[in-house]
């Protein structure tokens, strides 16, 4: 079983974009509910999917250039 890996703007482009398998990457934030929602769908996806798929997760807002740089307008978004 393998949990999301935390990514943030230093660490996007090594984990996501240059990652060797494909990575879905979760943006959240703490306060959104539905967020708390779709987090234990996101790590059931990658632990049914070893070895094949990576789980991310970026944290809103504490990385908001790295949103905004990839239009993400609301949350949750994959």
């Amino acid at each position: 079983m393998t949990a999301p890996i935390t990514v943030d703007e230093s660490t996007f482009e090594s984990e996501v974009l240059n990652a060797e398998k494909p990575v879905l990457v979760d943006f959240w934030a703490p306060w959104c509910g539905p967020c708390r929602l779709v987090s234990p769908v996101v790590e059931a996806i990658g632990q049914s999917h070893p070895g094949k798929l990576a789980t991310a997760k970026v944290n809103t807002d504490e990385n908001q250039q790295l949103a905004m740089r990839y239009s993400i307008f609301s949350i949750p978004t994959l």
